[in-house]
């Protein structure tokens, strides 16, 4: 019998078949099902439920309380707040049978979505983008954007270290890691470092909090 290469704790329910990739830990009450593929260094906090057929790429962050539906694809470096909702059917009906028309959504690379905020089907979340807590998503939102609010509004701009960036016409600076942003017809581009690559090391771990760098 091959051991596996991830943790998971013994309540976990996890379906065959299913792929799980390298150095993730899988935690309390998870429930994996059929079909699911799950990347290498990810973190699934308790109660957490990823459906059939589900795509989560690496060293993504999923909080307890979260459920991933059919239809839902997760990119790599995705955060997941705790108990936040992701939905795949515009006009649910008990008495109407529409597992056959699942509706998407996508969350790209690097994405934060707050706690207990609220993703609507059909939407795009672009890479680097931050949802606040309590948010309702009711439409695309562009790289790098810092939605808020019931529905939510864009507010500004993030950083890839997930602050905010205050742009001189055409250009900014990230507080922490003091990379260059520059933005053009309102896409914001990280010109600093090529934007899919892996953090280098001395820029995995965060010396200040957020409002440190507020002040």
């Amino acid at each position: 019998m091959t051991t596996p290469k991830y943790f998971a704790h013994p309540s976990a329910i996890i379906d065959s078949p299913c792929n799980i990739g390298e150095n993730s830990k899988i935690w309390h009450f998870v429930h994996i099902c059929e079909n699911a593929t799950i990347g290498n260094n990810c973190i699934l906090g308790q109660n957490v439920m990823i459906g059939s057929n589900i795509t989560i790429g690496n060293n993504v962050k999923i909080q307890n309380n979260v459920s991933v539906y059919e239809g839902i694809v997760i990119e790599d470096d995705v955060f997941l707040g705790p108990s936040c909702v992701l939905t795949n059917i515009s006009n649910p009906r008990s008495q109407i049978v529409r597992r056959n028309l699942y509706e998407n959504i996508l969350i790209k690379k690097g994405a934060t979505i707050g706690a207990n905020a609220t993703i609507t089907p059909n939407v795009t979340i672009g890479k680097y983008a931050f949802v606040a807590a309590g948010a309702v998503v009711t439409k695309d939102i562009p790289d790098y954007a810092y939605f808020v609010g019931v529905p939510a509004k864009h507010y500004g701009w993030m950083s890839r270290h997930g602050h905010m960036l205050d742009f001189n016409e055409k250009f900014a600076e990230c507080p922490e890691s003091k990379w260059r942003y520059s933005i053009s017809e309102n896409v914001v581009k990280c010109d600093s470092y090529d934007e899919e690559k892996e953090l280098p090391i001395p820029n995995k771990k965060a010396q200040f909090n957020y409002h440190y760098y507020k002040k």
